[in-house]
């Protein structure tokens, strides 16, 4: 069984410029993904693919086995994330000649991760009964109970509903947060039937405390606090 990890960071951040080579705890934001990866002790290659200069060099120096270079049109603010991680999953099959079995994606803005969330999505894919594994949290809001949506009348009401009245958001369905931290496909899902939602998409759980993804200051101060907090533990 060949695994691949990709990492696709691009350079562009508005939200937090400049976030992924922003020094944490000591080093890049980017590098705590890259030594996840690594100690993670799944991967054949780790492929960090980025139209930045200063990330690609920041991966290296954290042990990235493969640089790609991501073309432009796939690193604007509008370019979707799964051509990129095809794009570098390709570059490396072309770069190593191995045809990988298994595709791992770590987001480089969701540092908070463990080794354990990591190794578990990866063993939830490889058991079988699912195209690909995402990752998430359980939601604070629930669309059968305290999320509404605007109707064309311009009066609100829940997202769901059920055959049945609620009066606790406990007592609706689970729902939860995608965190966009781990994304897990086979070969034939990634290449012949890609998505990141689809109808046969498996959820490995993780808890509120490692699902923060940094996409504003102040996620980033969140991020930083709960981090200084685990090393202390």
């Amino acid at each position: 069984m060949k695994r691949l990890c990709t990492i696709c960071a691009r350079g562009g951040s508005k939200g937090v410029p400049g976030k992924n080579v922003r020094m944490l705890l000591g080093k890049p934001l980017i590098a705590h993904t890259v030594e996840q990866a690594r100690e993670s002790g799944l991967f054949d290659h780790i492929a960090v693919s980025s139209d930045s200069d200063a990330i690609l060099n920041a991966a290296r120096d954290a042990g990235a086995d493969i640089l790609v270079r991501r073309p432009d049109e796939m690193a604007l603010d509008t370019s979707a994330k799964l051509p990129a991680i095809q794009h570098c999953a390709k570059s490396a099959e072309a770069e190593t000649g191995i045809a990988y079995d298994i595709f791992c994606d770590l987001d480089a803005t969701s540092p908070l991760r463990d080794i354990a969330d990591i190794r578990g999505a990866v063993e939830m894919m490889e058991a079988g009964g699912c195209d690909n594994v995402i990752t998430g949290a359980p939601a604070h809001r629930s669309p059968y109970f305290n999320l509404v949506e605007r109707g064309s009348d311009g009066f609100v009401g829940v997202c769901k509903k059920l055959d049945r009245e609620l009066v606790r958001r406990q007592d609706a369905p689970a729902c939860f947060d995608c965190n966009a931290s781990i994304y897990v496909w086979t070969r034939h899902s990634l290449f012949e039937e890609p998505s990141v939602l689809g109808d046969r998409t498996a959820l490995f759980e993780m808890p509120e405390s490692r699902s923060r993804d940094i996409d504003s200051e102040l996620d980033f101060e969140i991020v930083e606090f709960l981090m200084r907090r685990k090393e202390r533990s």
